[in-house]
């Protein structure tokens, strides 16, 4: 396939940016590569942050270096073997540093994709700014889901989960905005969390209307608590893609850090001069307090998978099939988006996913009316 025709394939795209140099392939992000790669070579750059390196051996005993790159929505293995011209480079390479890897981008099927006659090189300041603040379609979504989030919150009828809510955000909605949902499965990207929060609000705003029984403001109040401890857990550095493992997170779990930070805020909210007010309100503060630990502690739905009580009210049982819902469709999404197609319509597993997925039915337009 020839360059013209590569150009042509990704107009859709809107690669990050076109170089007037003729001979400068375009700029993609990681995403971009996986939708567009295929078994024929194709030259692209792509800008990424070293999120691991590791020296390794085949099975023969040959040495080679994994390096794990990743940029604000996607991540790429490659795969650099001891015959590679870049390979001394390759293992000078530090987690954290920020490179371009211009090359002939090639889809092996089982290996996934790689970079042919590779050429690397670091970043420099401004890049890395560029690169940090995201593709502008991503953060553009993001910052409207935060919006979205901020509205909804505004709009609840309970002072004390307003006061609450707003209390959150305005001493960790930094945080909140570089928090991953996950590390792997769903929605595992930087500002991932305040995607999946988003949507899981948009959904359970919808079941409320359907289902006029459940407390809505507790519903939203819960959707975003419920995964809050994961900014302890699932948290990016200011200045990187790459997640640490934090000990609060790997000793406690996000929903014990959850529990912890609403009982926190709880406190910290009746200290407020307005508090005074809500003493005589029904149902009483304690109860609402425990209503919204329950939606946390039992959001996961089982013992097995994490949940410390089994849901026990309208509230949790909703919230936990939205937040199930929500995680499974975006793994879909994902799959369709960079998966592998078997067959027309038919794509590989991507794990956890435990089958192969198939496209789609499309929705019918509704019919054109006759303008007389």
């Amino acid at each position: 396939m020839s360059f013209i025709a590569d150009r042509s394939a990704i107009s859709s795209f809107n690669p990050i940016m076109e170089n007037d140099m003729p001979d400068q392939p375009d700029l993609l992000t990681l995403l971009q590569l996986r939708q567009i790669a295929n078994p024929s070579p194709q030259p692209y750059r792509v800008h990424a942050q070293v999120d691991s390196r590791a020296d390794k051996q085949t099975s023969q005993g040959a040495p080679f270096i994994e390096i794990k790159l990743a940029d604000a929505a996607d991540s790429l293995v490659w795969r650099v073997f001891d015959n590679n011209p870049l390979f001394p480079e390759a293992r000078s390479l530090q987690r954290g540093s920020f490179i371009e890897l211009t090359a002939q981008w090639v889809d092996t099927g089982k290996y996934g994709i790689e970079p042919r006659q590779p050429q690397m090189r670091l970043l420099i300041e401004e890049e890395k700014q560029t690169l940090l603040a995201g593709d502008a379609d991503l953060a553009a979504r993001q910052q409207a889901d935060y919006a979205d989030i901020v509205n909804f919150m505004d709009g609840l009828n309970d002072p004390r989960l307003r006061c609450l809510c707003s209390l959150f955000l305005e001493r960790h909605g930094e945080r909140f905005r570089r928090t991953a949902a996950a590390r792997r499965n769903h929605h595992a990207r930087r500002g991932g969390l305040v995607e999946h929060v988003a949507q899981m609000m948009r959904t359970a705003a919808a079941i409320a209307g359907v289902y006029p029984h459940l407390n809505r403001d507790l519903l939203l109040t819960g959707v975003l608590f419920h995964d809050c401890g994961k900014l302890w857990e699932n948290s990016y550095p200011e200045n990187s893609f790459s997640m640490p493992h934090q000990i609060h997170g790997e000793m406690l779990g996000h929903i014990t850090l959850g529990l912890e930070l609403v009982n926190k805020l709880w406190r910290d909210m009746h200290d407020r001069p307005e508090a005074s007010a809500w003493t005589m309100l029904e149902p009483a503060s304690e109860m609402v307090r425990l209503h919204l630990l329950h939606l946390i502690a039992a959001h996961h739905g089982e013992y097995q998978f994490g949940s410390p009580v089994l849901p026990k009210t309208p509230e949790a049982i909703a919230l936990h099939h939205v937040d199930n819902i929500d995680a499974k469709l975006e793994m879909l999404r994902r799959v369709y988006e960079g998966g592998k197609e078997l067959a027309p319509g038919i794509f590989d597993k991507v794990l956890p996913w435990p089958v192969n997925v198939v496209s789609p039915l499309p929705s019918v337009p509704p019919p054109v009316e006759d303008v007389e």
